[in-house]
């Protein structure tokens, strides 16, 4: 009995020793990090606490945000600065008697576009583009605002944000041609004297999915640890298993230092098979993106379906940093692959490294869509709800060209797209890929116009102009639209005049409300373009949002932006820069 209580007496001793040790290390000393030093959370790591010999770099590991509003304080530490032109000189000292992050250096990364100027009409009538249903921006955003973050304006792609939601759009009459189109005319809610021309379509909805032969090609590199990482990719794996049919077939390869087939093809009839290889991934090492890739469309090809689905599953972060790892390149490898009926889609996962640019346009390349997941609801709504959109291609290489009259429209700017424009003699050119539509899929596109006559034109009339009588005075535009049957080479066309009597007074609630979400976007990419602020827009939107869950959420994220700012306003003399972090502010 004696040498057990010396035993104890001698355990405590050393912990006692190593507690007073570690507050003598980090009490002592205030450790000054940048304002917009972005940070998370994750549990000590002891191990890699002794790693940094240094004083500060041990207070670092043991610092925190103190009023930082995270609901699940479990993410791995990272620090980043807002933005690439925002710096800042201020400093807060963080107080290091609390929960330790790990402090990992990151950058997200977000293709820069040009956001679309106005056309004079007269000078350039034509306006053409590839069509888009990725949704990815949207559920990012969600992400970003409801960390406290004001987004940087390249992760901001309206379009997405707009097509995140349902429309009342017909269903289409028959499945000969795979959508329906619909159009409407109304005053702008952004400018007065402007109008909204919104483009809808809605693709037919099949009665039974056909078989799919699916490989889910799985991230497990070290920076997927995170809880809003491999977790969630595992979580939404198990969700899209359950939904698939006894026809159906899962192979699962995945990429870290190197490339493995986890599971080779594998029916549902075995679901149980496949749940334990998602359950049992576990995350470490570098990432080779190029490897997986590689294997997993050697997988898909063995087992492919001449009469189904045959589609790679990506869940990444997008951090490929072994082997081919630049955009281009993995974009010209895809590509390839979807010639032979091989299609990628990409769900991104997580913070910090995310890599939007590689996957939203790996996604193009591999004629699938993008989104990101940033909780189990939003993994419900793609692999549950949406699945066969997901996976089932109904039209593909869809175009649409627009051509205004002149004699109607003096200006008109199209509202997104901005990486999806094409030359306006790729419309006809059926070599030129564009995008497509998933069974039920929907897409909607808007355009800001100026009818000739108004008052608050952008662009002044030359003084030497020629005087021009134009015909057809009764219609805007001539909207025309190229699209392929899945494994058919030529296109087909169709054609739809829109007339200036389709013009209403009062726009319809899903007008209103696409305008309210393009005016949201607008507005956070900076809002050159609109004179609307964001109680209008928030107006708008709680008009038009209904009793629909999703755009009431819409609401909220809105509410939510405003105080964000409103805030960050209040603790600086600036004002708040895109990037910027409310959590981090809050000291």
């Amino acid at each position: 009995m004696i040498k057990i209580l010396l035993i104890l007496f001698s355990s405590s001793l050393v912990i006692i020793g190593l507690t007073v040790l570690m507050q003598h290390l980090v009490s002592e000393k205030e450790i000054a990090i940048p304002n917009d030093t972005y940070l998370d959370y994750y549990p000590v790591d002891f191990v890699k606490l002794e790693q940094h010999q240094d004083v500060e770099s041990k207070g670092r590991l043991f610092s925190r945000l103190s009023m930082a509003m995270i609901s699940e304080p479990n993410f791995e530490a990272m620090t980043k600065p807002a933005d690439e032109n925002h710096s800042s000189q201020n400093t807060v000292i963080v107080s290091s008697n609390a929960v330790a992050p790990v402090s990992v250096s990151h950058k997200e990364n977000y293709a820069s576009y040009q956001e679309n100027g106005i056309i004079l009409t007269e000078g350039k009538p034509v306006s053409t583009f590839s069509i888009d249903v990725d949704t990815g921006s949207y559920s990012n955003l969600r992400r970003l605002l409801n960390m406290g973050s004001v987004p940087m304006r390249d992760s901001i792609r309206v379009e997405e944000m707009i097509n995140y939601f349902a429309y009342g759009y017909p269903v289409p009459a028959t499945v000969d041609v795979p959508f329906s189109i619909s159009t409407e005319l109304a005053p702008s809610p952004w400018n007065t004297g402007k109008h909204i021309l919104r483009i809808g379509l809605k693709g037919y909805e099949v009665e039974e999915r056909l078989p799919a032969n699916l490989v889910f090609l799985i991230d497990v590199s070290g920076s997927m640890v995170q809880p809003n990482k491999l977790p969630l990719v595992k979580a939404s794996l198990h969700l899209l298993v359950s939904q698939l049919g006894s026809d159906d077939i899962v192979s699962i390869v995945t990429y870290a230092g190197r490339a493995a087939v986890v599971l080779d093809a594998t029916r549902i009839k075995d679901a149980s098979l496949i749940n334990d290889a998602i359950e049992n991934l576990a995350a470490g090492g570098s990432t080779y993106g190029e490897g997986g890739l590689k294997a997993a469309y050697q997988i898909a090809s063995a087992n492919f379906m001449v009469d189904g689905i045959n589609r790679v599953i990506l869940a990444t972060d997008g951090d490929f940093n072994v082997g081919m790892s630049d955009v281009q390149g993995m974009k010209e490898f895809i590509s390839r692959q979807r010639k032979s009926g091989i299609g990628l889609t990409a769900l991104g996962y997580g913070m910090g490294n995310y890599n939007d640019e590689m996957l939203e346009q790996l996604a193009d390349a591999g004629n699938g869509n993008h989104a990101y997941i940033d909780n189990l609801n939003e993994a419900r709504k793609v692999l549950v709800h949406q699945l066969t959109a997901t996976l089932q291609t109904i039209a593909e290489d869809v175009k649409i060209q627009v051509e205004f009259n002149p004699g109607v429209v003096a200006e008109y700017r199209l509202i997104g797209y901005e990486n999806r424009s094409l030359a306006r003699e790729d419309f006809n050119n059926d070599k030129v890929d564009a995008g497509e539509i998933g069974a039920g899929h929907m897409v909607t596109a808007l355009y800001e116009l100026t009818l000739v006559g108004s008052a608050n034109s952008s662009i002044d009339p030359l003084r030497y102009g020629r005087t021009v009588t134009h015909s057809r005075v009764d219609e805007v535009a001539m909207l025309k639209l190229r699209y392929k049957l899945p494994a058919q080479s030529q296109s087909r066309l169709i054609s739809q005049v829109v007339m200036i009597g389709e013009l209403v007074e009062t726009a319809s609630n899903d007008t209103m409300f696409a305008a309210a979400v393009a005016g949201f976007g607008q507005l956070l990419k900076g809002g050159k373009y609109i004179e609307a602020d964001y109680q209008q827009i928030l107006q708008s939107a709680r008009e038009s949002a209904g009793s629909n869950p999703a755009r009431l959420e819409f609401v909220e994220m809105i509410e939510l932006s405003m105080a964000l700012q409103s805030a960050l306003a209040g603790l600086s003399d600036n004002k708040p820069a895109p990037g910027k972090r409310l959590m981090s502010s809050l000291q």
